[in-house]
């Protein structure tokens, strides 16, 4: 009697427990809620039409146009292209195809650095100017008034480049990654090595500097994540690697989100998303090729355009899963959720989101969704 009594104190405990760490909240439903639509052709911006103190500014570009739109569908900028252009946060410039100089200006359309003589392309990363030489194996920094603060040459053409925390990662055709400081001095240098053809298609640096993303190789292309360890600024190491069945030949899309709790990258047949807390990634399924991507996955959403013939793409919204095998290791619970599959026709897309908005644009059109949970 005495054992029977506590098998079912023992089962009791048990179904609490499972209960306590099982159950959940049914989970709100995120919907698109329209808020506006913009037309690029309703002309030309050449002035200032709002003041940045109206919100934040999303720099777009979409077929021949460009510029900065505000979170209420007003324009700063709103012009045909006449060159090349790049577009940072704050600042953009328009260049020739082998420019001799170079004009750095802000959403205020105002000039703020001019560069002569550049013999190069630019680069906007950082809230800082650098210059690509012409044979793209060399790169400067500008300071504000036009002048190179350093140069560094590098042993071979650069394939990837990207900036935070004050220092520059890039990646290059013979397979090598290199990080300078804000001085222009490597302080790191890596050969991921493991393919047969050693190239760094795809690099990304987290906000803070901390960790590295390398899609490296091709004929067994792999990811690499590396994380900063002990007290020096320029020592990493590889965390965390995958082998890729099929590599991609190009440039690959690899990006820090979610407040850098996340990285996300292409891979064939759809996206991979690695959580870097619980030291597990996922797979997530796509058809067609991914031609705009959403590059802050805030609360756990991210937001992509795929692209499968001229004039037919989607615009596809994914949930990303809360790992918690990392606390409880018998759940399971990894599933991303598509809660979003919008299909639509344009032959030139533009996808920008900042916090709860939406920005996707479409042939001349800019449209704004709010997301809500409902």
């Amino acid at each position: 009697m005495k054992g029977k009594k506590i098998r079912v104190v023992v089962i009791f405990l048990l179904f609490t427990v499972y209960f306590f760490a099982a159950a959940r909240p049914v989970p709100l439903e995120t919907i698109l809620s329209f808020a506006w639509v913009s037309s690029l052709e309703s002309g030309d911006s050449q002035l200032p039409a709002v003041s940045a103190s109206s919100g934040q500014l999303l720099p777009f570009t979409l077929g021949n146009r460009f510029g900065y739109v505000d979170l209420s569908g007003q324009f700063l900028i709103n012009r045909i292209k006449s060159g090349n252009i790049y577009l940072g946060e704050n600042i953009w410039t328009e260049y020739d195809t082998q420019p001799s100089k170079i004009e750095i200006k802000n959403y205020y359309d105002e000039s703020i650095i001019n560069i002569e003589n550049t013999r190069g392309y630019p680069i906007l990363l950082d809230n800082r100017v650098f210059i690509l030489g012409s044979e793209q194996n060399e790169l400067s920094e500008i300071d504000s008034n036009g002048n190179i603060l350093w140069t560094y040459e590098y042993g071979a053409p650069i394939t990837c480049i990207d900036a935070a925390a004050g220092i520059i990662l890039t990646g290059s055709l013979d397979g090598v990654i290199e990080i300078l400081d804000s001085y222009g001095k490597r302080i790191f240098y890596f050969e991921p090595g493991g393919s047969h053809y050693e190239v760094i298609l795809g690099c990304a640096v987290s906000g803070n500097g901390s960790r590295l993303g390398i899609i490296s190789g091709i004929d067994r292309q792999r990811f690499l994540l590396l994380e900063r360890f002990g007290a020096a600024e320029g020592e990493y190491r590889v965390v965390y690697h995958e082998f890729l069945e099929t590599g991609f030949r190009r440039p690959v899309n690899i990006l820090f989100i979610d407040e850098d709790r996340r990285i996300v990258f292409e891979r064939e047949g759809g996206l991979n998303c690695y959580n870097i807390k619980s030291r597990r990634g996922i797979f997530i399924p796509l058809d067609g090729e991914i031609s705009a991507i959403d590059n802050s996955g805030e609360q756990g959403l991210i937001f992509l355009i795929t692209s499968h013939s001229t004039r037919r793409n989607e615009l596809i919204g994914i949930k990303l899963p809360e790992d918690r095998r990392y606390v409880f290791p018998w759940f399971n619970d990894i599933q991303e959720t598509v809660f979003l599959n919008a299909p639509f026709k344009y032959n030139d897309v533009f996808l920008g989101r900042t916090g709860p908005k939406l920005i996707v644009g479409g042939g001349t059109m800019l449209i704004s969704f709010d997301l809500e949970k409902k």
